[in-house]
Order: structure tokens, then C-alpha cells, then sequence
């Protein structure tokens, strides 16, 4: 393994940290590489701080550390797609298209021109080789699980990727990290939208396209508050808008419905649900491995962390497959990503119709 070289991104994590630090234990010649990506001009980033925390582990590391530039991919691939997403009245997910085109696209071309045999990432998923090709699984760390983000990634992505960190949980991460001295060890967690950061869906958006408040709805339909523009809202949400409060009720209320043309949203103190037998029809379609067996049951996710429900295969064609749920579960929203499982396998998945 001394002869094979792997360039690992890098972010300023702790996560990422330890898997170049278990590469180079392994024997790898490890490569760090901080992924530069575009920002705005007026969104505040502190991708120069994360990018000095990374070459700080890289320098601790004693590997040398490279920087990639991949900023009109992520602007083209991630941004634009983002805005345009919301602009359609769909809710995007840009850290699977940013994984596609940016970490396993730019990056993975980056290091194989500059002669890389590998790259790796901090993601908490895991793969393996079988007699056909190579398999995506689960995370072992089941809070921390991030293969629901990798679905769209093809059999040349995944063969030239290493997971370094998706066989271990978090603590024991975070132990080597503090075991090895590196600075990111006791480091939160990043939140947000991919490399964006914990930005403000609505001031991103606003930027762009033209929000203009709009009326809360009950389901009876009187106006019980206000919001700051349908278009931003996806079914199940509970936070910004405002609902008048009646004494010290103060329950939540989730969004249940919208209407782009009237700008209106309604809310319900009941959370939406999926009924059983529910289908879910999904397009763009990606199997990593091999496709889903028509009339088969398995596990589909249609959002990060939520708990998995059965599902029958009902439908499926070259551009479309049509689930049969099995049981209750949330409402699915337009845009997002559903992830078929067998098990702890990624079979891969689609965007809902």
C-alpha cells in the first residue's frame, strides 16, 4: 500500500482529519487537499479559517497539502441548482449534488490528474467489493450515517473512493483525534448546506428570486399569521412563519400545504403523515450496484436521519420507479431524495416526482 497514493479532502473537520490519519497509518501516501468552492460575494464564509485548520492537520500529519479549486463546479452544479430547485417549487438537496459533482466529480478529477490512485473523504458510509463491482453501505454509526448523501454516485466514483472513517462511531473518531493531537479532535460539528454553511434559506433565496410575505392559513382556511414567501416552505415544516397564539396555546404547527400562485401556506398543529399503501413516484434514477427486483420489498429514506419504511416496488422503467409504502411515515416533498436500502445496502435511488 506504500505504492498507492490518496488524496483526501481535507475540509477543517475532525472527521476528515482521522481518515488521513488511519491512511497513513495504513501505509498510504496521503495527499491533503482543502476543496475551495464559490461563495457569494455577500454571504459572510469562513472556508479561510476551515482551510487553515486543515492545513494545520496536514502539517501534523507531517503530508503534504494541495488545494484544489473547485469553485465553478459548485457554483454550476450545487448553487445554481439550489436556486433553480426553489425557483420550480421543488425542495433541492444540495449535499447529494455537491458529493456528484464536487467531492467525488472536481476533486476525484483533480487527484487522478495529479496522479492519484484513490481519493477519500470523512463521510460515514461504507463500501465493498463483490464479483460484479463495488457496493455502498451504511455508516456503522447510525446517528452519524451519511450514505442517504452518496445515492447518486456511479461504480467509477465509488471503485476510486476510500471510506476511512464509516466502519467506526463518532467517539471513537473523536478518541484518535485526541490521541494523535489534532486540532479538530474536540471541533463541532459543521451544519448546513454543504460547504455553505449554516446559512439563512430565505436571505440566500431573496437574492435571487423576488419573496414577498404571504398569509398563514388553518386548514379551515382563516388567516392565522404570516410568512415570508410560499416558495421557501416544504410539507412538515414547523419553523419560520409566525402563528397567532390563542392564550398560552403555544403547540406547533407544521406546514400541510401551499399555494405558489395565491403565496399562501397552511399550517396544522398535526404533523403530516404518509398513509400506508402510499405511492411515491421517482425520476432521475441512479442504482450503484444493481437495480431493485419489481414487486420486492425494501427500506426508503426520503429525508436524512428519518427512520426507514418498507416499501414494495411497484413500477420501474428506464427513467422512473414507483414505491408502495408498507407503512406510515412522513410526507415526502417534491425535489428531495428517496434512498432505496436492502438491509445496511445502498441500492441507490431517485428524486421524488
Amino acid at each position: 500500500m506504500s505504492k498507492k497514493t490518496v488524496f483526501v479532502g481535507l475540509s477543517g473537520g475532525v472527521d476528515s482529519s482521522v481518515a488521513a490519519l488511519r491512511l497513513k497509518q495504513t501505509g498510504y501516501n496521503v495527499v491533503g487537499v482543502f476543496i475551495k468552492v464559490w461563495q457569494p460575494d455577500w454571504l459572510s464564509c469562513n472556508w479561510e479559517a476551515e482551510r487553515l485548520d486543515a492545513m494545520r492537520v496536514a502539517a501534523k500529519l507531517d503530508i503534504p497539502f494541495l488545494t484544489c479549486d473547485a469553485e465553478a463546479s459548485y457554483r454550476d452544479d450545487v448553487a445554481q441548482y439550489f436556486i433553480e430547485e426553489y425557483k420550480a417549487g421543488r425542495t433541492p438537496n444540495p449535499d447529494v449534488m455537491c458529493n456528484k459533482h464536487v467531492k467525488f466529480g472536481t476533486f476525484l478529477e483533480f487527484a487522478k490528474h495529479h496522479g492519484a490512485d484513490y481519493i477519500a473523504t470523512g463521510h460515514y458510509a461504507q463500501k465493498r467489493a463483490s464479483h460484479t463491482g463495488h457496493e455502498l453501505l451504511r455508516g456503522v454509526d447510525g446517528d452519524k450515517d451519511q450514505s442517504y448523501f452518496l445515492w447518486a454516485l456511479s461504480q467509477t466514483q465509488i471503485a476510486s473512493v476510500l471510506l476511512p472513517v464509516g466502519n467506526s462511531p463518532k467517539s471513537v473518531i473523536r478518541s484518535e483525534a485526541n490521541t494523535a493531537g489534532l486540532i479538530t479532535a474536540d471541533k463541532k460539528d459543521s451544519q448546513g448546506v454543504c460547504f455553505l454553511g449554516h446559512i439563512d434559506i430565505p436571505e440566500f433565496i431573496g437574492h435571487y428570486v423576488e419573496l414577498k410575505p404571504g398569509v398563514v392559513l388553518s386548514e379551515s382556511g382563516e388567516a392565522i399569521g404570516e410568512h415570508q414567501g410560499a416558495l421557501i416552505y416544504t410539507t412538515g415544516q414547523r419553523h419560520g412563519f409566525t402563528v397567532k397564539t390563542i392564550g398560552s396555546n403555544t403547540e406547533p404547527h407544521y406546514v400541510i400545504d401551499r399555494s405558489l400562485t395565491d403565496n399562501t401556506i397552511t399550517v396544522s398543529p398535526h404533523k403530516p403523515s404518509l398513509a400506508t399503501h402510499s405511492h411515491i413516484t421517482l425520476r432521475n434514477l441512479n442504482w450503484i450496484h444493481e437495480a431493485p427486483t419489481l414487486h420486492q420489498l425494501y427500506e426508503i429514506q426520503t429525508r436524512y436521519r428519518q427512520t426507514p419504511v418498507m416499501a414494495r416496488l411497484a413500477e420501474l422503467s428506464g427513467t422512473t420507479a414507483v414505491f408502495v409504502t408498507e407503512g406510515k411515515s412522513d410526507v415526502p416533498s417534491s425535489g428531495q431524495s428517496c434512498v432505496v436500502y436492502a438491509g445496511s445496502l445502498c441500492l441507490g435511488g431517485g428524486i421524488i416526482l
